[in-house]
């Protein structure tokens, strides 16, 4: 099962048998609004902060998943969750109402990734029937946490990169009908001694070059095995730096074949700057956009490689380098394991 160092092998290939994926206003005008099952009009969904907002987020995409799915909530095993907000309380409140044992992790945008190679890992080992995977985010919620309040208004550098609002998870099995997780390669804390906050795409690339470098090596595959290599929330910025150093690494890969989640999920001319970020951002284009290609037969294995700036307010206060890091899941499409 344990490939190289840091790589697993899913020799029972749990299965993605549902998800679930929301967004806000801002999304539903972006490049792929087809991937949300639900989308809101108003960031505030009718709450009194943008905390409880992304918490309820996150209750509709379980609550989605598990709806369209053949099994009821009382089967739910575990419900495995993170995100940016302080002591990821968006998460833990959902995980209240959703009633299921909760493992919280903090992973910042790379927890998407970490989630579900988690899911997959316990379900391999017979360890659940049945697991949530997902993360959430919010764009006024973040923000306010890691920059300034909106109101302030704030001018920002073109690198800075604008925060999903949307929440997106996996119900993951151990059989079923539905994409196949194959294997995942938990990554290492990257450090290249960068320290501007604006510029997390040019600090997160290392760490995803790093961790697809371990991927293919311990998987013993070449890049091309992948019909896409997907990265988190790189974006313009970052997404140049992972292809030079990849290039110069002898990885090479064509440009079309080397997306990233936070130039899918927007449109050119949207304000964004350098892109999209935040955990929503590679769990809702995974979960709802990539997924439903593969479904469709035109995709049969992509490598997902969640990436995340794991400072803190603190951190940058205290004037600390970013620290980064890397997860990558394959998925592949397979036969019924039922």
């Amino acid at each position: 099962m344990l490939s190289g160092h840091s790589t697993w092998l899913f020799e029972n290939n749990p299965v993605i048998i549902s998800t679930g994926t929301v967004g806000g206003p801002f999304e539903a005008n972006g490049k792929i609004p087809d991937a949300f099952h639900i989308l809101h009009d108003d960031i505030w969904l009718e709450q009194d902060s943008f905390e409880k907002a992304q918490q309820m987020m996150m209750e509709e995409a379980c609550q989605y998943a598990i709806k369209n799915s053949p099994i009821e909530k009382e089967q739910v095993s575990f419900f495995i969750s993170g995100d940016l907000i302080n002591q990821i309380t968006p998460s833990s409140f959902a995980a209240k109402t959703l009633g299921s044992p909760y493992f919280g992790l903090f992973s910042a945008c790379a927890t998407s990734m970490e989630s579900l190679a988690l899911a997959a890992f316990i379900i391999n080992a017979n360890g659940a029937e049945y697991i949530i995977s997902g993360t959430s985010s919010h764009n006024a919620a973040a923000e306010k946490q890691f920059r300034y309040p909106t109101e302030y208004g704030g001018q920002k550098p073109p690198t800075a990169q604008w925060t999903v609002t949307g929440a997106g998870c996996a119900l993951v099995a151990k059989s079923g009908q539905g994409p196949r997780i194959t294997s995942a390669t938990i990554g290492k804390i990257i450090d290249m001694g960068m320290t501007d906050p604006f510029n997390m795409g040019g600090a997160m690339a290392p760490a995803a070059v790093d961790t697809i470098l371990t991927h293919l090596r311990e998987r013993n595959v070449d890049a091309s095995y992948y019909d896409l290599i997907i990265t988190g929330d790189l974006a313009h910025i970052g997404r140049e730096v992972a292809l030079d150093l990849l290039h110069k690494n002898d990885i090479n890969i064509p440009d079309e074949r080397f997306v990233d989640c936070g130039l899918t999920v927007y449109r050119e001319d949207q304000p964004v700057l350098a892109g999209g970020s935040g955990p929503a951002c590679s769990a809702v284009v995974t979960y709802g956009h990539f997924l439903e290609l593969m479904k469709k037969g035109e995709l049969d294995r992509i490598l997902v490689v969640a990436t995340g700036s794991l400072h803190s307010p603190l951190s940058v206060n205290q004037k600390d380098s970013i620290p980064c890091i890397a997860h990558a899941v394959s998925i592949e499409i397979g036969s019924d394991k039922s």
